[in-house]
């Protein structure tokens, strides 16, 4: 197997203005399922920080007082008393817009004035294009003086309400608003990485940049110019201390991290013309399936997106595309819901154009019978390539918003047949075949090891297909008898009328799926 076959070269990212490695060596990397599993993972790391060590983090929502763990601590108590501590804590979060429109923005402000506090520097940052978001959720710890310690994590899971759910899915305590359909306390899916090795230093680059841009802060937004000038808070972070050398080896995995940055008026120094390596990653990698592209994703919208698979679909007669969303989107009413729903319904017509019989798509339930809300943002091509990230697969993600994803290659190639399931020479590797085996055995309520049909990929579509139609017929049969094993549904919504498709499109491409590309290259459909 060549990296280059499947990972993008420094001239293929397609932003010269950074110096970001085209990816790194050496690196070890493990998944963390779910935010409980995170989450706790976290509170070590942080509270085993001492003085003069460096915690960096962005995120796009930040809740003060979600828990970490049942009995504490929370976000606040944990960073604050690292701060406390001497340890420097450096955060960006997205400023967001007003809070009449989202709550994001109160939270995210109360976080940094908790950590402003005790200490820390925490940013609200605005640098983004209209109607944008910064949606990267990493963090990066250092320790000068204990460099074997360092450690990044990097995925899909804010710091915040809903997320601290487990494979149980019975929900976080402390939930978010959403529709109804998910309850009082809404199940939750989802996937963060975490990293250890030389990819530590790229994400603390990833993090330098964005600080070290000039442009202010609050740049756009007179209200929070004014705001910010009342309460005395700086218009720019301030300097960050030195950086320190690269870490050393600590085991196979090659990642290279993709991300988007819009173009965008006033131009980041980093990426002029923005950038769009996680798009491009994505149409380099789905280029060589041949058999199973495995995602799970918040959305999957975008015809653009859509295009991408379609053309998978028709150019290799055997691949097959397994997607897992939620089964509703998470706001509700008669204006917010139909431009939520249009853009699957066309992302996912587009696919089942090509063959329908290939094209898998399914929703989650836990036991009781609730929807999980997925929101993992993972992909698996041919048990070779895997990416785990914020970004999901619509045109916001991939052109308009930050957004920061990392692809994994693992040298170790898999010892269980098929040894080489896309045919290309590249042989099933060990991280992205279990990525892929973890996360449907937890769908199909398999036991660790469970897993032997699931190792081929018709053998797999065959397993999720016929899991999915014994639930549904369960359901379909007024839920008689012992419930089958598994929490894959048949993923089936309501088509919507000509006329609700006709006055949601509009609002549909304009504010929750715009296009962040520089004109030549909406143009020429191009990333």
């Amino acid at each position: 197997m060549r990296v280059e076959d499947w990972v993008l070269t420094r001239a293929e990212r397609g932003n010269a203005a950074t110096d970001l490695p085209p990816w790194s060596d050496d690196n070890l990397v493990s998944v963390h399922v779910h935010g409980a599993a995170y989450f706790d993972r976290l509170v070590n790391v942080v509270e085993a920080m001492a003085s003069g060590d460096l915690l960096l983090f962005t995120d796009w929502r930040g809740d003060p007082d979600q828990l970490l763990r049942p009995d504490g601590p929370t976000v606040a108590e944990l960073l604050s008393a690292a701060a406390r501590r001497g340890v420097q804590v450096k955060g960006l979060v997205w400023r967001s817009h007003l809070d009449t429109l989202v709550r994001t923005a109160r939270e995210n402000r109360n976080l940094a004035e908790n950590l402003d506090h005790d200490g820390g520097q925490v940013r609200l940052d605005q640098r983004v294009r209209y109607f944008g978001s910064h949606h990267q959720k990493f963090g990066v710890a250092r320790h000068p003086e204990r460099p074997e310690r360092d450690v990044a994590f990097a995925g899909g899971i804010d710091l915040c309400h809903s997320r601290r759910d487990d494979a149980d899915h019975t929900g976080d305590p402390q939930p978010i608003s959403m529709s109804g359909v998910y309850g009082n306390r809404p199940p939750w899916h989802d996937v963060q990485l975490e990293l250890r090795g030389p990819v530590v230093a790229a994400l603390e680059h990833t993090f330098r940049e964005r600080w070290d841009d000039p442009a202010p802060l609050r740049a756009g937004n007179p209200v929070a110019m004014l705001r910010d000038r009342l309460a005395g808070r700086p218009v720019r972070p301030g300097p960050l201390p030195p950086r320190t050398p690269i870490p050393g080896p600590r085991g196979p995995h090659q990642v290279q991290l993709m991300r988007t940055y819009p173009a965008k008026v006033r131009p980041y120094p980093f990426a002029p013309s923005g950038e769009r390596s996680i798009a491009r990653g994505y149409v380099k990698a789905i280029r060589r399936a041949r058999r199973l592209i495995y995602l799970e994703d918040q959305y999957m919208w975008s015809t653009e997106v859509a295009d991408l698979f379609a053309a998978a679909l028709r150019e290799n007669p055997a691949l097959h595309l397994v997607v897992v969303v939620p089964r509703h989107p998470d706001v509700d009413g008669g204006l917010a819901l139909p431009p939520n729903q249009i853009g699957r319904q066309r992302a996912l017509d587009v696919c089942r154009r090509v063959d329908p019989s290939r094209v898998h798509v399914y929703d989650l339930e836990n036991h009781a019978g609730t929807p999980v809300y997925v929101h993992a943002k993972v992909c698996v091509v041919d048990d070779v390539w895997a990416s785990v990230g914020s970004d999901n697969f619509n045109r916001r993600s991939w052109s308009h918003d930050s957004e920061l994803s990392c692809a994994v290659l693992d040298p170790t190639p898999d010892p269980r047949p098929p040894h080489d399931p896309g045919g290309l020479g590249d042989c099933a590797r060990v991280f992205a075949r279990d990525l892929r085996l973890t996360l449907m055995r937890e769908h199909l309520d398999r036991a660790p090891g469970d897993d032997g049909d699931l190792l081929d990929p018709a053998d797999a579509v065959h397993a999720l297909t016929t899991a999915a139609a014994a639930l549904d017929a369960w359901h379909d049969g007024g839920r008689r008898g012992t419930r089958p094993p598994g929490r894959l549904r048949r993923h089936d919504p309501r088509r919507l009328s000509a006329f609700t498709r006709a006055w949601a499109t509009a609002p549909y491409l304009l504010i929750y799926d715009p296009d962040g590309r520089p004109r030549r290259l909406r143009r020429q459909r191009k990333w």
